[in-house]
C-alpha cells in the first residue's frame, strides 16, 4: 500500500479512537455512537431491498433515504458540502464505483465505498459525520452504511439531491401509460445464441489443438527418417571417397561393401519417410481444416456476443429529459446520447418545476408500468437549505419526508407536446427507465459516461464550481448520426404531456 495512504488510514483510526475515548470519558457513550452515524441508521427490517432503487439525499435534513418499488427501505444521516463547497441540489446517477478509493484532489484522503455522481469529483462515500455539512462537496455516509449501500447499487442508479426531504409518490398519467414491455424472449434468445456460439468456439479450438498435437506426433517419424537418411548419405559419400582412394583389393572391396550398405540404407529410409509423410498428410489437412473451422467459430462467437450486447443495451433503461429552458427533448440509454429534438412546452414563460418520473415495475403481468414521481422546488432563496442543514444535532432527521404533490407533476406533463415523429423514435420503456421534466437545461456535467445531470439553478453549487473535471472527460451533448429508430412507449393517440 502507498505509505501516504497507510499513514492516512492510521491517522483516521487514531482520531476516531481518540474521539470515542473522549466522549465516553465525558459520560456520553450514546453520543459517541450517534457521531459514527450507526444509531441513526433506520431500516425497514420486514423486507429486503427490491428493484429498482432510488436514492434521495435531503440537504435540509442531512439524510439519505433509499427507496425501492414498495417504499423506503434504509435511511442514514449524511454530511454534505460546507459553506462555499455546497453539494449541489439536482439530479444525478451513479457513474463509477470503487470500494477502496483515495482522493486525487484532497491530499489522498481515504473515501471508502466511493460511488461517483459527477466526473468533477462529487461522490457518495463513507466518512466522518459531525452532524452538519462539513465536506468539500461529497456526501459522507456512515462507514458501515456506505459499505452496505455499495453492495446494493448498480451503475446508472438515480440519485436525487433535494433541497428538502421529499418522497416519491405513485402517479398515473396517459403519457406514462403506454409502455413497451421488454422482449424477454429476444434477450433470452440472443444470450442463448451467444452461449452456444461460445461453446462451439471452445470445441473448435480444442479440436484444432488436438489436430495439431496429432500432426506433431505424426511428424516425428518423418523427421527421424529424414535425419537418418542424411546420415546414410554422408556414409555413402565417405564410402565413395574411400573407394576412390583405395590402393589395395581388400580396401576396395571394403569400400564397395560400405557403399552398397549405405545405398540400401538410403533406399530403406526413403521408403520409411515416404510412408510417414503419407500418414502425416491427412493430419496436416486436418490441422488446416480445424483451424479454419476454429476461425469461423470464433468469428461467430464474436458476432453473437456483439448481438447479445446490442440487444441487452437496447433493453437497458431509457432516460428522457425535457427542458423548458432549451425547449428540447433528450434521450440517453446506457450513458450514451440517443436523440435530441425540439419539443413544445405550453405557456413556456411559466415555470414547470423539476420532476423525476421513474418506471418502477410492470403491473398485472401486462405491458403497463407503475410510475412514481419526485418533484423538487428549485429557486428558493439561497442560504435557506444551508442554514437549516447546518443545525447541529441533525433535528431535521426526525422530520418525515414530504410526499410529492402528484397534481403539479401531472400538470407539468399536460403542458408538453411532443411531435409524433419524435414519439415514434423514443425507445420502449421498461422498469428503471425515467422521464425528467425540468425548468433547467442540461448541466455541463452531462457528458461521456454519464446519464443526465441537472442542477437546480436556485441552489448553491459551490461543490461544482470549486472542482476540476477529470482529464480526458468529454462534455456537451453530441449525437451519433447512425442510430436505429426505436418504437415509442408514448407513440399512440397521445401527443401532449
Amino acid at each position: 500500500m502507498n505509505p501516504k495512504r497507510k499513514q492516512t488510514r492510521l491517522r483516521l483510526a487514531h482520531l476516531a479512537m481518540a474521539s470515542l475515548i473522549a466522549l465516553v470519558a465525558a459520560g456520553d457513550p450514546a453520543g459517541a455512537t450517534d457521531r459514527r452515524g450507526e444509531r441513526a441508521v433506520e431500516s425497514m427490517e420486514s423486507r429486503a431491498a427490491g428493484d429498482p432503487l432510488l436514492l434521495i439525499v435531503s440537504l435540509r435534513s442531512q439524510r439519505i433515504t433509499i427507496y425501492d418499488a414498495n417504499g423506503w427501505i434504509l435511511r442514514a444521516p449524511v454530511s454534505s458540502g460546507q459553506r462555499g463547497r455546497e453539494t449541489p441540489a439536482g439530479i444525478f446517477s451513479i457513474i463509477q464505483k470503487e470500494a477502496d478509493h483515495y482522493s486525487n484532489l484532497y491530499d489522498d484522503a481515504y473515501m471508502p465505498h466511493m460511488q461517483r455522481i459527477t466526473w468533477s469529483g462529487i461522490a457518495l462515500h463513507g466518512g466522518a459525520l459531525p452532524g452538519y455539512p462539513a465536506s468539500h462537496g461529497c456526501v459522507r455516509m456512515p462507514f458501515d452504511f456506505a459499505e452496505q449501500l455499495f453492495d446494493m447499487t448498480r451503475m446508472g442508479l438515480r440519485v436525487i439531491v433535494a433541497p428538502t426531504d421529499v418522497a416519491p409518490v405513485e402517479i398515473v398519467h396517459p403519457a406514462l401509460s403506454m409502455s413497451k414491455p421488454v422482449d424477454g424472449a429476444m434477450v433470452a434468445a440472443r444470450m442463448a445464441e451467444k452461449d452456444d456460439a461460445a461453446r462451439k468456439a471452445d470445441l473448435a479450438r480444442l479440436a484444432a489443438g488436438a489436430a495439431f498435437r496429432e500432426s506433431a506426433q505424426a511428424m516425428a517419424p518423418v523427421r527421424v527418417a529424414e535425419n537418418l537418411k542424411l546420415r546414410a548419405e554422408a556414409q555413402l559419400a565417405a564410402a565413395e571417397t574411400t573407394l576412390g582412394a583405395a590402393t589395395s583389393v581388400e580396401a576396395r572391396e571394403r569400400a564397395e561393401r560400405d557403399k552398397a550398405q549405405a545405398a540400401a540404407r538410403i533406399a530403406e529410409l526413403q521408403a520409411q519417410a515416404a510412408a510417414a509423410r503419407a500418414e502425416l498428410q491427412p493430419k496436416l489437412d486436418a490441422v488446416k481444416q480445424t483451424r479454419e473451422a476454429a476461425a469461423i467459430a470464433e468469428a461467430a462467437r464474436i458476432a453473437a456476443a456483439e448481438a447479445a450486447r446490442q440487444v441487452a443495451r437496447e433493453h437497458e433503461p431509457v432516460s428522457v429529459l425535457i427542458s423548458r429552458k432549451t425547449q428540447r427533448l433528450y434521450v440517453r440509454q446506457a450513458f450514451e446520447p440517443i436523440l435530441d429534438s425540439p419539443v413544445t412546452i405550453q405557456d413556456a414563460d411559466r415555470p414547470i418545476g423539476t420532476h423525476v418520473f421513474t418506471a418502477m415495475e410492470l403491473t398485472g403481468g401486462g405491458p403497463d408500468l407503475r410510475w412514481t414521481v419526485v418533484s423538487m422546488d428549485g429557486g428558493r432563496p439561497r442560504g435557506e437549505v444551508e442554514t437549516q442543514g447546518r443545525t447541529r444535532g441533525g433535528r431535521g432527521r426526525d422530520v418525515e419526508p414530504m410526499p410529492t404533490d402528484p397534481g403539479s407533476a401531472r400538470a407539468a406533463l399536460d403542458r408538453i407536446v411532443i411531435p409524433p415523429d419524435v414519439l415514434d423514435r423514443i425507445a420502449g420503456m421498461g422498469p428503471r427507465s425515467s422521464v425528467i421534466v425540468t425548468d433547467e437545461g442540461l448541466s455541463s456535467e452531462t457528458g461521456t459516461g454519464t446519464d443526465f445531470v441537472v442542477l437546480l439553478s436556485g441552489e448553491p453549487q459551490g461543490g461544482i464550481k470549486s472542482r476540476r473535471r477529470s482529464p480526458g472527460a468529454e462534455y456537451g451533448y453530441a449525437f451519433p448520426r447512425e442510430r436505429p429508430y426505436w418504437r415509442s412507449p408514448f407513440g399512440g393517440p397521445f401527443s401532449t404531456w
